[in-house]
């Protein structure tokens, strides 16, 4: 009790000190969701591709995965109090670059930048987030619901952004970013006394080299996997430049780690079995998570769905995830095997995608899909921080940190991945199924005549002319196929995805091994500054 009186003045209430540092947290989770919170009015602001607009996203996540090592010399050296100011200036700083700019090179220096500041503030928050937790139950509790927050927090990065994006114009919302973190920064230093959360360590002999090289690899790794569809791969230039690239810094970084004596990512966490499963299983997850992103494409572009209402159906996804995460800590806590709840979570997710299989469709009532998003949320929520902890838990307790940082890549692999994978199949899925439909439409057909007579005459009612009405049937009926070949990518990669899921809940149910490790958070801590 007196280190707690110690970090904060004696008259900041309990319950001022958590809203306080909920109101430092929340921007600095939701500035990582900005980039999506509206892809074409972003990509419509700056003059830039959607695939632009995604990379800014990848580009501060790489950032952040990249930094991550190397902010721990920072933490312990600087008091937090100071370090906290530090890190939501730069925040702020770079916001407002991002808010007079509309150079894409800037704007991705600016998210960079954002990433690693990011990594500060949030470092800073959950290390106060947990000095308030007395009891090892409410630590294991704590997490689960901090990686519940991330599952949500692209949905509720919408949910808050909507009513912007429709009033102003895209580079609002990071000034709206500006006014989130004043307020709160202001008020944590103002309860907070200048104390240190840690034992300060000299700050020498930092490895720029490694980090340089490891961001850097992550930077084109998010590249390739992003670009390399719509640039064809490697028949491009660009591609195969940053693949070669890609490569040798894999090959110094791995001989550089195994040289030194103090390594900046511990390459001797991939000796242990369970870290590897823990891990592997973890990229799944969010390449399956990911899909979630064709779902609500599916509700903006057939649907028709403006950011407001996605935003509220996307609410029955929120408390699917806060149900798993409570369910999940519970099972934590009274540490029963994961391999039951990987299970049940990994065919929550099966479902889910079974189902919506189904349900896509022309035509459907928003409240049909409530139950499947909750199913879906209910499976993330599950398996998020289980496997989390027990990847770390399967480390001795000296590699937890580059477990934890180590775990980032993988996270960052997998989200890049979806990305990559979504890219791929929508490109050759929606164009054999859209040339599929136009084969089978013919002036023959009377089908066709029926439903192109049925467009003119709408169109007519209007009071469009009928030689121009004629052209805007034809319109409608490929936006038709459009909407058609939509769907049918939609389900294909569903069914993908099902047939993915099936095999990892095999796979599960067949390795005896994985209950051989005890989750325990006494020893290891998972990165907190992690997404």
């Amino acid at each position: 009790m007196a280190e707690q009186t110690s970090i904060f003045k004696p008259w900041a209430s309990e319950w001022l000190i958590r809203a306080v540092i909920f109101l430092n947290l929340l921007p600095s989770m939701l500035v990582f969701g900005l980039s999506t919170a509206s892809g074409p009015g972003a990509a419509g602001y700056y003059g830039i591709e959607p695939a632009d607009v995604q990379y800014s996203m990848v580009l501060f996540y790489a950032s952040l995965a990249g930094f991550f090592a190397l902010e721990r010399r920072f933490f312990v050296f600087i008091a937090s109090k100071e370090y906290l100011i530090i890190g939501t200036v730069i925040q702020i700083i770079a916001s407002y670059g991002c808010y007079i700019t509309r150079d894409l090179h800037i704007l991705l220096g600016l998210r960079f930048i954002q990433g690693m500041a990011n990594c500060v503030t949030t470092s800073v928050c959950i290390t106060l987030v947990f000095s308030r937790l007395r009891s090892h139950r409410a630590r294991e509790m704590g997490y689960s619901l901090f990686y519940g927050i991330l599952l949500c927090i692209t949905a509720i990065t919408t949910l808050l952004t909507a009513p912007i994006i429709d009033a102003f114009d895209y580079n609002a919302l990071y000034k709206w970013m500006i006014f989130m973190y004043v307020p709160g920064a202001a008020l944590l230093v103002l309860i907070m006394n200048p104390v240190r959360l840690n034992r300060k360590f000299p700050l020498y002999q930092l490895d720029w080299a490694s980090y340089v090289i490891y961001t850097s690899a992550l930077c084109l790794l998010g590249y390739i996997l992003l670009y390399g569809q719509q640039y064809f791969w490697w028949s491009d230039e660009r591609i195969m430049a940053a693949t070669i690239g890609l490569i040798m810094l894999a090959i110094i970084h791995v001989f550089r780690q195994r040289s030194l004596k103090r390594p900046y990512l511990s390459l001797e966490v991939f000796r242990y079995r369970n870290y590897v499963i823990g891990v592997g299983l973890l990229l799944v997850l969010y390449v399956c998570r990911g899909a979630l992103n064709i779902t609500t494409n599916y509700f903006m572009t057939v649907l028709g769905m403006d950011p407001r209402h996605l935003s509220y159906i996307l609410l029955a996804n929120i408390g699917g995830v806060i149900g798993g995460v409570l369910y999940s800590s519970r099972w934590i806590v009274l540490k029963r095997s994961v391999r039951w709840i990987w299970i049940i979570g990994f065919a929550l997710l099966l479902i889910f995608h079974l189902w919506m299989h189904v349900l896509f469709a022309t035509q459907a009532d928003a409240p049909t899909f409530i139950v499947p998003l909750i199913l879906q949320g209910l499976g993330a929520g599950m398996l998020m921080a289980p496997m989390i902890v027990y990847a770390i838990s399967s480390v001795p307790p000296h590699l937890g940190s580059t477990a934890s940082a180590t775990g980032v890549l993988f996270r960052f692999t997998g989200f890049c991945l979806s990305i990559a994978l979504i890219n791929y199949f929508q490109l050759f899925s929606r164009k054999v199924h859209y040339n599929r439909y136009l084969d089978l439409v013919t002036s023959l057909d009377p089908f066709v005549t029926e439903r192109l007579e049925g467009y003119q005459k709408a169109v007519t009612a209007k009071g469009i002319p009928a030689d121009q009405a004629v052209k805007m049937a034809n319109g409608l009926l490929y936006r038709s196929a459009d909407i058609q070949a939509q769907i049918r990518f939609s389900m294909d990669y569903y069914y993908l995805i099902s047939c993915l899921l099936a095999v990892i809940i095999l796979l599960i149910a067949l390795l005896p091994y994985l209950n051989r490790t005890v989750i325990n958070l006494r020893n290891n801590q998972p990165a907190p500054a992690s997404y």
